[in-house]
Formats: C-alpha cells, sequence, structure tokens
C-alpha cells in the first residue's frame, strides 16, 4: 500500500471513528456497559483494518504478530472501557464537583495513565519477539497515535471543571 492511499484511509477510518464516539456519547448515560461494547467492537474492526494496512507484515510473521494483537486489544479494553467510564462519572459529576470527587477522578485517571503504558511496556516486548524491533516500534508508533488523536478529540469536546 502506498503512503497516499494509507494516509487517506487512516484519515478516513479515524474520522469516521470519532464521529461514531461522540454520537453515542449522549447515550452513555443510559446504558454504560452494552454502549461501551458496542463502541469497542466498531472501534475494534475498524482499528484492526488500519494496522493491518499500515503494518503490512510478511506472511512469515503476520500470524504470531495478530496471535499478539489479540491478547494486547484484550487488555487494552478493558483499560480503554476504565477511561470511558471515567469520562462518564466526570460528565455525570462535573458541575457540582468537589474536592473528593476530583481528586477521586484524578487518581483514577493517573492510574489508567500508568496502566497503558505498562500494558505498552509488556506488549512492545512481546511484539519485538514475534516480529521485529521495528515493526514492533511501528505497531507503538500506530496504536499510540489512533488513541492519542481519538483521546485529543473526545478531550476538546468535554466541559473544563467549572466551565459551566
Amino acid at each position: 500500500m502506498n503512503i497516499l492511499n494509507y494516509c487517506l484511509m487512516k484519515k478516513s477510518i479515524l474520522s469516521s471513528l470519532i464521529l461514531f464516539i461522540f454520537t453515542l456519547f449522549p447515550i452513555l448515560a443510559q446504558s454504560v456497559d452494552d454502549e461501551i461494547t458496542l463502541i469497542q467492537a466498531a472501534f475494534g474492526k475498524d482499528k484492526k483494518m488500519l494496522i493491518d494496512a499500515y503494518m503490512d507484515l510478511p506472511e512469515s510473521v503476520s500470524s504470531s504478530f495478530w496471535t499478539v494483537y489479540a491478547a494486547y486489544e484484550t487488555e487494552r479494553q478493558a483499560l480503554g472501557r476504565e477511561r470511558i467510564m471515567l469520562i462518564n462519572d466526570y460528565l455525570e459529576g462535573y458541575e457540582s464537583m468537589g474536592e473528593i470527587e476530583a481528586d477521586d477522578l484524578a487518581t483514577r485517571s493517573l492510574k489508567n495513565d500508568v496502566a497503558l503504558s505498562k500494558l505498552h511496556s509488556k506488549y512492545y516486548k512481546k511484539f519485538k519477539k514475534a516480529t521485529s524491533a521495528l515493526d514492533a516500534a511501528k505497531f507503538m508508533q500506530v496504536d499510540s497515535y489512533i488513541h492519542n488523536t481519538i483521546r485529543n478529540a473526545m478531550q476538546q469536546e468535554l466541559p473544563f471543571i467549572g466551565e459551566f
């Protein structure tokens, strides 16, 4: 796949993921668990397609890469679920947030960030063993890009504490 096609596909998939997530934000308060499962299922398919196109792995390592990827995604989705629950809790209480609630949300958010960093470190080693250091680094770069782009877009839509 040439770089232009990859960039166009990346932009298209990320745009649709972000739009999908934001259309579901108002629904989150109704049935959070079901909605998180729906978001993660849709996101997972598009993300895998984007990563597959970007990685362009040879057949000799493709199978082992996707095995590690499946395990990684299972663990990452649990952290993603926690992150979405944090956002939901924030949206439900930011207007009346006090010291205790702010401390709880900040502490949980920091723990989630640390857990994600540890997950990346753990799986970088596994991806490197399954493929190569270059492929493992490539995966970490694109995975971070995808999640940071979505996280950034979501952050832009969230009100600041005390804003309203």
